[in-house]
């Protein structure tokens, strides 16, 4: 493919990105941040966590979401007493008797599941988070004597940040394959506030979802135009020492002049964002490039992702853990603030 053909074939797939925010927003208000996060993460072919308390449109952002890219939509509860198996198949009596085995939801699509969304992912036990952590590593299972391949899926998790209770916190391994982590929370706007209130609309769920225009991304084509853009968005060295600067300060932010009120910054840091994450960033920052019509990355890509892509792969010592929320904002904000950009 010629340099001119790949830039047409960008270009067209650009509006087309367009237009999946803008139908994704006729679903859910208030959201505007998370859909183009979203976004970015649906062509950087990575997983997102979403976080948030509970009624505040995260189902049905996911459901809009779906509909929007076409394929297979799964979705399942975490429970106490869900057992990896319940993922991959369920055993019934059927109506003559008998025992019988079918499919569970990760594989009653085959390939043509495109998003599985995984309710209070952090009440399933930790057996569930493994074979999770295998289906999003390499999108594959094993499983009736052979493997299971999914190519064009992509995995998003909800963890209920309220109750605490009979929940298992998500290890760091599985945290780290997250490409993102987003916070949804109740729009501030009172004009939006009232919206969800009283606008009729708002109170079926169904009838947002019917109103977005299925497959305006084709979900089979996604994979390749991901490598595209990949390969056509470049850094500059300037750029790559930038990104190179952030990834550090994740590890020493005493380093770079950042202070948090009553934290001793050289104790503050137990593991700071692993290669993987970070190159997780710059995939997300060239998609960010992409959108705004550029060929090459500036700092404002790498802003725009770096707190929903580095901050949930950064682990404090155990005694700032418990001030986990408050502290990895003003980090983060300090790293972005004191680490100078080209």
């Amino acid at each position: 493919m010629s340099r001119f053909d790949k830039h047409s074939l960008l270009s067209d797939w650009r509006q087309r990105a367009l237009s999946f925010e803008q139908e994704i927003g006729k679903a859910v208000i208030g959201l505007d941040h998370a859909i183009h996060q979203i976004t970015l993460a649906v062509f950087s072919r990575g997983h997102v966590m979403l976080e948030g308390d509970v009624g505040v449109g995260k189902t049905t952002l996911l459901r809009a979401v779906a509909r929007g890219l076409g394929g297979a939509y799964e979705r399942i509860e975490g429970t106490i007493d869900l057992m990896p198996n319940d993922l991959v198949y369920h055993t019934y009596i059927n109506e003559v008797g008998k025992p019988q085995v079918d499919p569970g939801p990760i594989l009653k699509h085959g390939e043509q599941l495109s998003v599985f969304f995984f309710n209070e992912v952090n009440r399933a036990r930790p057996q569930v988070h493994s074979l999770l952590l295998r289906i999003m590593a390499e999108r594959s299972i094993s499983a009736f004597n052979r493997e299971y391949f999914f190519p064009y899926l992509q995995v998003f998790a909800d963890r209920n940040r309220v109750e605490k209770e009979e929940t298992f916190e998500i290890p760091s391994a599985a945290r780290d394959r997250f490409l993102m982590e987003l916070h949804i929370e109740t729009p501030q706007d009172p004009a939006l506030r009232r919206a969800l209130m009283f606008d009729p609309r708002f109170h079926d769920t169904d009838r947002l979802i019917e109103g977005v225009q299925p497959g305006v991304l084709p979900y089979r084509d996604i994979v390749d135009i991901a490598r595209v853009i990949q390969a056509e968005i470049k850094a500059s060295d300037a750029l790559q020492q930038y990104a190179l600067d952030l990834w550090q300060a994740t590890r020493t932010p005493q380093d770079y002049g950042i202070k948090i009120d009553g934290v001793d910054m050289r104790q503050l840091i137990l593991a700071g964002a692993s290669p993987r994450g970070m190159s997780m960033m710059m995939r997300a920052a060239r998609v960010s490039a992409w959108l705004n019509d550029r060929t090459a990355l500036i700092p404002e890509d790498i802003r725009q992702v770096f707190v929903d892509t580095t901050a949930h792969r950064v682990f404090f010592n155990p005694v700032y853990e418990l001030r986990r929320t408050d502290l990895v904002g003003e980090l983060m904000n300090g790293i972005l603030q004191r680490v100078a950009a080209p």
